[in-house]
């Protein structure tokens, strides 16, 4: 995919977004990767993949938080608000 000259490459949830940028070099910007379906589960869970993925990130730029394959139909609205809070919130945190 980036010899095909992506300057960013979406990668789903399906896939380690820390061995996606290992593997695709660090000079590209990578969006992705929360499984969609999570926003169907509890706050809590959507919590918990937020920082679980920006953790694997490691406040590294060139990083766009995003959704493997978009919203699903009959997501809770509540729950896309929590999750863009959530990625404001850890995202402003300075990587330890």
């Amino acid at each position: 995919m980036k010899r095909a000259g992506g300057n960013v490459i979406g990668v789903d949830w399906r896939i380690d977004i820390r061995k996606a940028w290992e593997r695709l070099g660090y000079d590209v910007a990578i969006q992705g990767n929360l499984d969609p379906v999570v926003l169907f589960g509890s706050v809590g869970l959507i919590e918990r993949e937020v920082k679980r993925i920006l953790d694997r990130v490691e406040g590294r730029p060139g990083h766009i938080f995003n959704l493997g394959h978009g919203i699903l139909p009959h997501t809770p609205v509540d729950h896309v608000a929590a999750l863009v809070d959530m990625v404001h919130e850890y995202s402003s945190r300075s990587p330890s």
